[in-house]
């Protein structure tokens, strides 16, 4: 997975943090989560704010 699967990136952030509301999630700790994801293989460098917003919105979807 990279940055740009954020839907992917959106679903194993919902299984790996059920008990996570991701309107609460801060972006230092999304980014910290999503590098921690198995299979993800991204540089923390090629993230930015737009794109942690379009997974906390792709997690937010994911759980509707």
């Amino acid at each position: 997975m990279r940055w740009t699967d954020i839907n992917e990136v959106a679903v194993e952030l919902a299984e790996a943090h059920p008990e996570v509301d991701p309107l609460r999630v801060n972006f230092v700790d999304l980014m910290n989560w999503v590098l921690a994801l198995p299979g993800f293989e991204d540089d923390s460098r090629h993230c930015g704010e737009k794109i942690l917003e379009a997974i906390q919105q792709a997690w937010i979807d994911e759980l509707a």
